[in-house]
């Protein structure tokens, strides 16, 4: 079951603010199509998708990007199976999450579907379509003790001034070590010193023009 921990305030009444690190949890823009920008196309997707494409995350929020990857994956006619594991310290009440993905009727489909399984308290799904698993703990851990490798980051935590844990030096090492040959990863942020440790741990960093007030992100490539 999920350790629901995280409390919330809402602001313009639909976005879910963090009172523990005191930052929103998508783009105050809009954050379906932060999501699609930072983390679909800096991946280089839909192209890359095939059967088996493993997409890892850090930090799961209110799973609005599980969403979106598996509505490209189907509206791409995606064949065979799509493997999404999110690494999450403090996970959503299932209403809190719920009341968020709400807001995007773009995945309202998605949602509807996955529903019932966060209000169960799943941490585990399988659809004929899709695996999911979240990893409840600290990602300092549980990052290093995965058995598996990302085609694909997602690298989506907190700020690095709020959150500097999901950005330490160490834990950008241990996604690199765990990405596969030809494996991405994308964030919305283009702190100099993500860049530079993810530089460190042998991905090759690139900086892009981000999403909305966000002047730049940044993508990166294990050669």
């Amino acid at each position: 079951m999920i350790d629901q921990t995280n409390g919330l305030d809402w602001r313009d009444g639909n976005v879910p603010v963090s009172r523990r690190f005191d930052d929103p949890y998508y783009s105050l823009d809009n954050g379906l199509e932060e999501t699609r920008h930072v983390f679909l196309t800096g991946n280089g997707l839909p192209e890359r998708l095939r059967d088996g494409f493993q997409i890892a995350e850090l930090g799961f929020g209110t799973g609005l990007n599980l969403l979106a990857t598996l509505k490209l994956w189907r509206d791409t006619g995606q064949t065979g199976m799509l493997r999404f594991t999110s690494f999450e310290l403090y996970p959503l009440a299932a209403p809190d999450m719920l009341r968020a993905q709400a807001q995007f009727p773009g995945v309202e489909d998605i949602a509807t579907e996955l529903r019932p399984h966060w209000e169960a308290g799943a941490t585990r799904i399988t659809l004929p379509d899709l695996t999911f698993e979240m990893i409840v703990g600290d990602a300092r851990e549980t990052v290093p003790a995965w058995n598996h490798v990302a085609d694909a980051w997602f690298l989506d935590g907190f700020s690095p001034a709020k959150n500097p844990e999901l950005w330490e030096p160490d834990l950008l090492t241990a996604v690199a070590q765990h990405t596969a040959p030809d494996g991405t990863a994308a964030t919305y942020s283009a702190a100099g010193a993500v860049r530079r440790a993810l530089d460190a741990a042998g991905l090759q960093t690139q900086r892009i023009p981000g999403f909305g007030r966000k002047r730049h992100m940044t993508i990166a490539a294990k050669a």
